[in-house]
């Protein structure tokens, strides 16, 4: 009877998080918002769906784990060393101001030294979930600042995991000599063994694990939970050690088919954690600490930003990428409401600092969402205003390789279609200029001789330091249709003689494109449809022939592929 209950509630609090999903994604809002909201309609305070407190906290547990182990698998200590000197500095600097003054305003409002402390490290960090998703929606993961974006989760992800083995090493009574001589010892010892199966064990494990996929997924599941069972033993969170298996396991070559195999368990689980939390949300605390969650809200909103650009101005960085690297750490962390909860469950806090901290979560995702995904709008309007972090002279990230001259043709966009175009401009003689917001493209580019420059299309004061009034032609293979339309506006104020071609997968965005001014729209679906066809009639059903044209594109795509790594190889 009793699984009965659980099952019930269970189903009904999930049909509830349907609904709520279907509504936040309309308002283009992270997940995350919506499954906490379905907290707080299941609590007591509202439809009081959930009467199995206790074994909703469990499976909130194990979604804690899970989304800590996922964490820790993305965390490659390989990939660290590439994070920068930007990562680091800024990293310091934005945790350092938003810790500080995070802790003195809570002071200013009565909270007590430890709470102030547990509230000011829990703002200090940014959420990987959100930034990731809504970086990769805009397609951006590759520019730089979203290379950036990620050197500072990465780094705010490592000062996390040091936090959480020292809350987690607390008792309910702090004791620093405790801390430092046995505490450090034992972590230390279980870290270093842990790193030393992860070198010479794990990759013999894994490789066997990996000839049978449920083994595989069964194995990495089972690593977790061991070892953050094993942590629990002695006397460290079950977080810290799921995290660390994690870890452990990035080195594997396997982590991509762990990390997507485990990326469904994970969603439904987190889908629990985050009902859990708000459904543990006090109505009562948010009225009561308003104040706290307004001053806190606008500290990330704003304080972030600001110190962020500051320190990137400092470094050289343009305005513009200090802005949209800035905006990625304008809201708190799923660590953040780890942490409070943690703080919770060893009695150092009480439990309404659960909710304000939720609250402030919910202000600072809700919002920071928006100012991620129209970044792009947000900064025309803001530039004239941004100049005051920008310093003056040669910029790091400028990323110039080329002479001012006029060229025949302008290509924004190397990768996919641009390739196969600069390869043709090439061989035709013609003067080409590559513009890509990747700048380990332009990099490559550079260093193959090819006149090349690093920027976003969608950039107006880059394009007015482009050549465009000289050139004949000028080529986007960028399939976002806004960015086409102001490229193909501004362009038309510049040069009307220039021929304009743009790419468009979608038959309304072409013809949109062609109404705009566009001469020629790419429309790569169909061009592969037509280009099957035309094979077909020159070909008929021989196999032999059509195999060998199979043939040749086998070694154009492998000598693409071979160009793509050695670019990741001169990058590096």
């Amino acid at each position: 009877m009793v699984a009965e209950n659980i099952f019930i509630e269970l189903s009904l609090v999930v049909l509830v998080a349907v609904i709520i999903s279907f509504i936040v994604r309309i308002l283009k809002q992270p997940l995350i918002i919506g499954y906490v909201i379905t907290g707080i309609i299941a609590s007591p305070y509202l439809l009081n769906l959930v009467s199995s407190a206790n074994d909703l906290a469990t499976f909130a547990k194990i979604g804690i784990a899970i989304l800590l182990f996922m964490v820790g698998l993305n965390l490659n200590p390989k990939v660290i060393k590439d994070v920068g000197k930007v990562a680091l500095i800024t990293g310091v600097s934005q945790i350092a101001f938003t810790f500080t003054f995070g802790f003195l305003i809570s002071k200013l409002f009565g909270l007590s030294t430890i709470v102030s402390a547990y509230l000011a490290i829990a703002i200090s960090f940014s959420s990987t979930i959100v930034i990731m998703k809504l970086i990769s929606d805009k397609n951006e993961l590759d520019s730089l600042y979203g290379k950036i974006s990620i050197g500072f989760l990465i780094f705010q992800d490592l000062v996390a995991i040091i936090v959480l083995i020292i809350i987690s090493s607390f008792s309910e009574a702090p004791n620093l000599s405790f801390l430092i001589f046995e505490t450090l010892l034992k972590g230390a010892g279980l870290i270093i063994g842990l790193f030393g199966l992860g070198i010479y064990v794990l990759p013999k494990l894994t490789k066997y694990a990996a000839k049978s996929q449920e083994l595989l997924l069964l194995f990495s599941i089972g690593w977790a939970l061991a070892i953050a069972s094993l942590f629990n033993y002695f006397n460290f969170s079950i977080e810290i050690g799921a995290l660390l298996a994690g870890v452990t396991l990035s080195l594997s070559q396997y982590r991509y088919e762990i990390s997507s195999k485990i990326k469904p368990i994970r969603d439904f689980f987190i889908l629990i954690f985050f009902i859990f939390l708000g459904s543990q949300m006090s109505f009562d605390s948010i009225g009561l600490y308003k104040n706290p969650i307004i001053i806190l809200s606008l500290l990330i909103l704003v304080g972030n930003p600001i110190i962020v650009m500051t320190i990137m101005g400092l470094l050289g960085y343009t305005k513009r990428s200090s802005f949209m690297s800035a905006l990625s750490l304008s809201q708190i962390s799923e660590f953040s409401f780890i942490i409070i909860s943690l703080g919770v469950t060893k009695s150092h806090i009480p439990q309404e600092i659960l909710g304000v901290v939720t609250a402030i979560g919910l202000i600072t995702m809700a919002l920071s969402s928006y100012m991620i995904l129209y970044s792009n709008k947000l900064y025309p309007l803001l530039s004239k205003y941004l100049s005051l972090f920008e310093k003056k002279g040669a910029k790091v990230d400028e990323g110039k390789y080329h002479i001012d001259e006029n060229y025949d043709i302008i290509l924004f966009g190397y990768n996919r279609i641009g390739y196969t175009l600069l390869k043709t401009f090439k061989k035709a003689k013609k003067k080409c200029l590559v513009v890509d917001y990747n700048p380990d493209t332009i990099l490559k580019l550079a260093r193959k001789g090819t006149d090349s420059r690093y920027g976003d299309a969608s950039d107006s004061e880059l394009l007015e330091t482009l050549p465009l009034k000289g050139a004949k032609m000028i080529i986007s293979t960028i399939p976002e249709l806004e960015t086409n339309l102001t490229l193909i506006t501004k362009i038309k104020q510049i040069n009307r003689t220039a021929a304009l071609i743009a790419v468009s997968y979608q038959i309304d965005d072409a013809l949109k494109l062609y109404e705009t001014g566009a001469t020629y729209v790419i429309t790569p679906h169909f061009l592969g449809g037509e280009y099957a066809s035309s094979l077909i009639e020159k070909y008929g059903l021989h196999k032999e022939s059509l195999q060998e044209e199979g043939l040749k594109k086998i070694k154009e795509l492998k000598q693409r592929k071979k160009d793509d790594y050695t670019s990741l190889d001169n990058a590096g």
